[in-house]
């Protein structure tokens, strides 16, 4: 059985349902993440030999456009999950590796930070040496400002500062229920109200330094060569997944809607199927670069890295407008709640301001076309 025929019935019978409480109430989507732990699919991007299903991006990709049809929280929790996930395969230890892959494990990026804003790639958040008589630990102190799935998760794929070396950042494992961990104030924002994003304060946690996540000063290079081409393409996904859900919910309202008057229905209207039209060619076009992103990554090509810079940014600003087609063809109907297309216009929202944001992004793809260094 594919990974997409195991995830059809968690839409149906889990996600499907409790998609208007997530939002509504805020709450993070448990019961989801547990059936998707439970088929395996946490599981997804982990290998073989500890008990994954062996697949990799593209199959995350669109695992999280399909969910994000329905719920774009569930849909951004799992995204940061299989970015987490990617970088633990490679450097992470082995009884972790096979927790995540029994479906038992959920993990989360914790990069941004307070001080450095959407400049993920640059935390001000600190790592020192602590010597003692049951060995070495590594503390660490930070104000990291957005973590999905904060207290949710069971471990952060966590940055700070370099140890010792020269770099601009040092990766470890966090156990999410490490002592010394607050939370400064929870979310209630606009959008994507049941991903559980928050700040996360950091204050004297204690890490083994066996918890480091390769090699001291080199975080930046996994931050770029792994978790970049995951998280743009993954982040992509959940747009061109969103997009989706808003053309089949608009979709599927002008053409049963009636004039009763007129005996006809507001697809008879040519103005609304030209901006359906205009929603349909939006989203094509999303997809057609994720799926070329996708494959760049995979080939190596040598438009791999613009390709990744372009596709979060191409999707995230489509959606807005995608989102906006859907809620002016179907006028006032697509303010009630019941309809899910004012979710998805609000949950659209988050994409572009997340780091990296769509402004960041367009700054690195005008200095790679012209020729100037990103960095």
């Amino acid at each position: 059985m594919s990974h997409l025929d195991l995830l059809t019935p968690i839409l149906a019978d889990t996600l499907a349902p409790l998609a208007q409480r997530t939002d509504t109430e805020g709450r993070f989507p448990r019961e989801v993440i547990r059936a998707l732990g439970s088929a395996g699919l946490l599981g997804l991007v982990s290998a073989t030999s500890v008990g994954g299903m062996g697949k990799g991006l593209a199959e995350a990709v669109q695992m999280v456009s399909r969910i994000a049809q329905t719920c774009p929280s569930t849909a951004m929790v799992v995204c940061m999950h299989y970015c987490a996930t990617a970088v633990i395969e490679q450097q992470g230890n082995e009884s972790v590796r096979k927790a995540i892959a029994a479906g038992k494990h959920l993990s989360t990026l914790a990069f941004s930070e307070a001080d450095s804003r959407s400049h993920f790639w640059a935390p001000t958040g600190t790592a020192r040496l602590d010597s003692g008589d049951q060995g070495d630990a590594v503390v660490l102190d930070a104000r990291k400002s957005w973590v999905t799935s904060a207290f949710e998760a069971d471990s952060y794929v966590w940055s700070s500062k370099p140890l010792a070396a020269e770099g601009a950042s040092t990766l470890w494992y966090v156990e999410a229920k490490a002592k010394g961990l607050s939370q400064p104030f929870k979310f209630d924002g606009l959008g994507l109200r049941g991903n559980a994003s928050t700040p996360v304060t950091a204050e004297g946690v204690r890490v083994a330094a066996t918890d480091q996540l390769g090699e001291d000063g080199k975080g930046f290079d996994t931050m770029m060569g792994v978790v970049l081409p995951w998280f743009t393409s993954l982040a992509a996904a959940c747009s061109v997944g969103l997009m989706e859900g808003a053309m089949s919910r608009a979709i599927g309202h002008v053409s049963q809607t009636r004039h009763l008057h007129l005996d006809s229905s507001l697809a008879d209207l040519p103005t609304i199927r030209a901006y359906l039209a205009r929603g349909r060619i939006k989203t094509d076009m999303a997809q057609a670069l994720l799926d070329d992103t996708v494959a760049a990554i995979g080939a190596g090509g040598a438009d791999t890295m613009l390709r990744v810079l372009e596709v979060k940014a191409a999707a995230a600003e489509t959606a807005l407008e995608v989102t906006d087609i859907a809620m002016r063809v179907c006028g006032g109907a697509a303010f009630r709640k019941e309809a899910g297309i004012e979710r998805l216009f609000r949950d659209a929202r988050a994409s572009s301001v997340m780091a990296p944001t769509s402004d960041v992004l367009y700054d690195f793809i005008g200095k790679a076309i012209t020729g100037l260094p990103l960095f």
